[in-house]
């Protein structure tokens, strides 16, 4: 008997994909989608779920990234009282985690268009678990920025590798959704990270606790080897869902040259968002652990719980701000018109964190990191559908790079200015009030520079 997923009888072609000929019919949504398969005796099935495995899967990713990230912002005092740092060393340590970071977003963007996101992003996930264990070895500034260099090189590739799987995996009306899913990751890692590392370094010290989470890494490259495959080539996806996937008009799987990419608005629209918001989430959280600790008193014995509120609204926060432009296009909106309102409701929810580095009550103030956390979460995952919104598949992952990249850089900068700004005043202030303003004035750059978010017309060459 022929397995259910092999394509061995008659098919013909619906947007460009293979539907079955014989047995099944397709049946279309209103704009025109193979939205399920139904077999002639009436009883019809949904086109499939196979991507969402993929989608959990980057959820995985996301979360293993975010929890061998999130180690040394819980371990800032206890590092700082055993190694003799001042609020400048930290600063640098994140400085260089920054640089490395924006190399590893553009080189890896470029590897993962290069090699495919199957080869690329499982060499990506074993480059930044090596390091993250490595900073078990660590001794110094020195030796601490040096580690954390090879773990930012290697984390510059997940996001560009995720968004492209996105992108080879859904079709434009899901991708806001799948991302914000995925990067729902980010959150969990974090609130992961919250848990197990206080345990660890009170009962094994926090050499240990950089061990064992940098071995999670090793555990998701053999998942990701086993399930993943392209979604023509894999042996799990049937043709129903291959149509829905496939539902976009067909592009080109011509490569591009960076140097294509580069003269194009739609690039620095999502570059320069990235430039001027990424940098705020780093502060999230790099400082805040440290935030709690100096304006309220919460140790690393303490600082599960207020972090597990602020990165739980963050999860909700993720997921919700993908389903909000999702859901506006399903009621007709543009797709300009709902990744903006979208985009626009994100950056008015963190507007209050302004007030957080003054509030007495320390569940306010965790309250107002909350929401701000929150909203970035669902900033982000409709900035980084913007990317496939405006580009063909091929080039998203060389995108996503030049896009982190900046996001990076701007990064090194918050570090420095963080950095001082405590050193001289002591207070978060000022930093918050950056934080609070940054996200609308980035949504009027986008809007100049992208008024309607067009496909981007490459040459070929």
């Amino acid at each position: 008997m022929t397995p259910p997923w092999e394509d061995s009888r008659g098919s013909r072609t619906i947007h460009g994909s293979v539907v079955s000929n014989d047995s099944e019919k397709a049946v279309v949504s209103p704009g025109g989608t193979p939205a399920f398969i139904e077999s002639e005796s009436g009883t019809g099935s949904r086109s499939g779920y196979w991507r969402w495995i993929i989608c959990g899967l980057l959820f995985f990713a996301a979360t293993v990234n975010y929890v061998d990230r999130q180690v040394i912002g819980l371990l800032k005092p206890t590092l700082q009282r055993d190694l003799h740092w001042n609020e400048i060393d930290y600063s640098n340590i994140i400085f260089v985690f920054q640089l490395a970071y924006a190399t590893g977003f553009l080189v890896f963007g470029r590897i993962i268009d290069w090699l495919g996101t199957r080869k690329g992003f499982s060499f990506a996930v074993i480059v930044w678990s090596v390091a993250a264990m490595a900073h078990a070895a660590a001794r110094s500034v020195l030796g601490f920025s040096i580690v954390r260099a090879g773990l930012g090189l290697g984390e510059g590739g997940n996001f560009p590798a995720s968004i492209k799987t996105v992108a080879e995996w859904f079709p434009k009306k899901e991708r806001a959704l799948a991302t914000g899913i995925f990067n729902a990751g980010t959150n969990v890692g974090v609130l992961v990270a919250s848990v197990v590392v206080p345990w660890i370094t009170i009962h094994y010290g926090w050499r240990r606790a950089f061990l064992v989470t940098g071995s999670l890494g090793f555990i998701w490259v053999v998942l990701w080897l086993a399930f993943y495959r392209s979604p023509e080539k894999h042996p799990r996806v049937l043709r129903a869902e291959l149509a829905y996937i496939r539902s976009d008009p067909a592009e080109s799987q011509t490569k591009v040259a960076w140097r294509k990419l580069l003269p194009h608005r739609q690039t620095w629209a999502v570059a320069i968002g990235k430039f001027m918001t990424d940098p705020i989430w780093w502060l999230y959280l790099f400082w805040v652990p440290d935030f709690l600790n100096k304006t309220h008193g919460i140790t690393l014995v303490n600082v599960g719980l207020p972090l597990v509120v602020i990165y739980v609204a963050a999860d909700f926060g993720s997921i919700g701000g993908g389903w909000i432009s999702s859901a506006l296009i399903k009621r007709r909106w543009s797709l300009n018109a709902a990744r903006k309102m979208a985009m626009f409701i994100c950056a008015c929810g963190v507007v209050p964190i302004v007030f957080a580095a003054r509030a007495s009550n320390t569940w306010v103030a965790v309250g107002l990191v909350a929401l701000a956390a929150s909203s970035h979460q669902g900033w982000s995952a409709n900035l980084y559908t913007l990317a496939s919104d405006m580009f063909p598949r091929r080039t998203v992952g060389s995108v996503i790079g030049i896009a982190g990249m900046s996001g990076a850089v701007g990064g090194m900068l918050i570090a420095k200015i963080v950095g001082y700004i405590l050193q001289w005043t002591g207070s978060y202030y000022l930093i918050f009030l950056i934080a609070g303003s940054a996200y609308l004035v980035a949504l009027g750059v986008i809007h100049m520079i992208v008024p309607k978010l067009e496909p981007v017309r490459l040459e070929e060459a």
